[in-house]
């Protein structure tokens, strides 16, 4: 006797998207800027990481405990907290970049290495969340609109037995700008709307940027 199983994609999946994937992805991108040089970070290095925590802490209280969540205050925070978290990355970059191409020096292989490292893992980390919060209009209102109004989409809404009950969670969406930012392309994960190809145009930028020219500069001092 044949018994018939249901997909296992199918079976893992809950009635909402869950959140610890998201706490537990912002949480290491605070210790990477721990991390990062102090030359590097605009402001008081301790000061920014305090605020993006209580940012952070913000967010798990203001995040209802239902299937659905899409409070104003929610998003208030999420956007606050991506836009400090995003703004110190992209000032690491931008200072990185200027002293490479003015000429500066910087004579400590192991920093810069450090630096780019920083920057590529928190490049992924924003615009997967980025993606999480910006696809289909968030978490809270994802799975109540159609596929065309979708800005990403995933190979599973081709599988007919996968259509109706596989839903993307933030796990989807960091695989995404993992892939982006390393291949420097969507792989299998195809942008639909015009903001998506926008976003990741500006990440697959900052992708190169980071990989080509802090990287290889800090190769190069290191040998």
């Amino acid at each position: 006797m044949i018994t018939k199983h249901k997909p296992f994609l199918g079976n893992r999946q809950r009635d909402h998207d869950p959140v610890w994937h998201v706490q537990l992805a912002v949480i290491g991108a605070l210790l990477l800027q721990l991390l990062l040089p102090d030359r590097f970070v605009a402001g008081p290095h301790f000061s920014l990481v305090i605020l993006e925590a209580l940012l952070l802490l913000a967010l798990v209280i203001t995040t209802p405990r239902l299937p659905v969540f899409s409070s104003i205050r929610r998003r208030i925070n999420v956007i606050a907290l991506l836009s400090l978290i995003g703004g110190t990355n992209a000032y690491a970059l931008f200072k990185v970049s200027s002293i490479l191409m003015t000429g500066g020096r910087i004579d400590n292989g192991p920093d810069l290495v450090l630096a780019a490292l920083n920057i590529y893992l928190t490049n992924v980390v924003v615009f997967a969340m980025l993606y999480w919060e910006m696809d289909g209009g968030g978490p809270g209102k994802r799975r109540s609109v159609s596929l065309e109004t979708r800005d990403f989409f995933f190979q599973q809404s081709r599988i007919e037995e996968l259509r109706s009950i596989w839903h993307p969670t933030f796990i989807d969406y960091l695989y995404l700008s993992a892939i982006n930012a390393t291949a420097l392309s969507p792989a299998d994960t195809m942008p639909l709307s015009r903001r998506s190809k926008m976003l990741m145009l500006v990440q697959t930028f900052v992708a190169l940027i980071t990989l080509v020219l802090v990287a290889a500069r800090a190769v190069s001092i290191l040998q």
